[in-house]
């Protein structure tokens, strides 16, 4: 008689950045962040801030669950550590919420910094009074259902993005990137010119330059055809 199939699958250990490694990145906005690994990274529009809280920067732990179910979800609290963040991926079901303001206060307990979703959540009040970011599609009352069959400390798909547990996640007003574990130190070292070149065009827009220095040579090496009439 075959087994049944367990309800979870759970990955507790995976490589994780080190601390130096993560506060490369705390503070950084997520547009510099894209810059610096190809200008890409970013989950979809879509997912948005629902807190009043938004900004954070942490280690990702991955949960994969069924549309409408959140049993992997509250598992998932055993296995985190302080300084993650939780991104759940219910396959952008909208119909009902995934998490509320008990899981988020209890994944603050844990030492969560945000919750991020492709799904829906609910008890907003709750959720900002917990304090910590929580990113989503939107707000839904229906409640989930508590049966699995759910993944955790997997690789999921959220917003667009591949996401392993062990990724660097930032979030902030302009929405969450993802930077691969694999690809931390390569970031890291591109971040120092990309944050080098953002600084030198606002200190240009602040004094009053109209356009940006690398422009006009920028027009000559592309090449430019002016189509305006001649004045006779």
């Amino acid at each position: 008689m075959a087994e049944t199939p367990p309800a979870l699958v759970i990955r507790k250990n995976f490589r994780r950045p080190t601390a130096e490694q993560l506060a490369a990145f705390n503070g950084v906005q997520t547009g510099f962040v894209v810059d610096a690994q190809g200008r890409r990274g970013a989950l979809s529009h879509r997912i948005r801030p629902l807190s009043t809280a938004v900004r954070f920067c942490g280690v990702a732990i991955t949960v994969q669950s069924l549309p409408r179910d959140n049993l992997a979800c509250w598992a998932a609290l055993e296995a985190c550590r302080p300084g993650d963040v939780v991104l759940i991926a219910v396959d952008e079901y909208e119909e009902a919420s995934v998490v509320g303001d008990v899981f988020v206060a209890m994944a603050k307990n844990n030492g969560v910094v945000a919750c991020v979703t492709d799904g829906m959540v609910r008890d907003i009040r709750g959720i900002n009074d917990a304090g910590i970011p929580v990113f989503g599609r939107g707000l839904s009352p229906n409640s989930p259902f508590k049966d699995g069959p759910g993944e955790i400390g997997t690789t999921i798909t959220l917003g667009g993005v591949h996401i392993g547990s062990g990724d660097i996640i930032l979030g902030d007003e302009d929405g969450v990137v993802v930077v691969p574990y694999a690809n931390i130190d390569q970031v890291i070292s591109q971040l120092t010119e990309i944050k080098a070149k953002e600084a030198l065009m606002e200190a240009g827009a602040k004094r009053g330059d109209k356009t940006p220095s690398w422009l006009q040579q920028a027009l000559a090496d592309k090449g430019v055809r002016y189509i305006d009439a001649q004045t006779p």
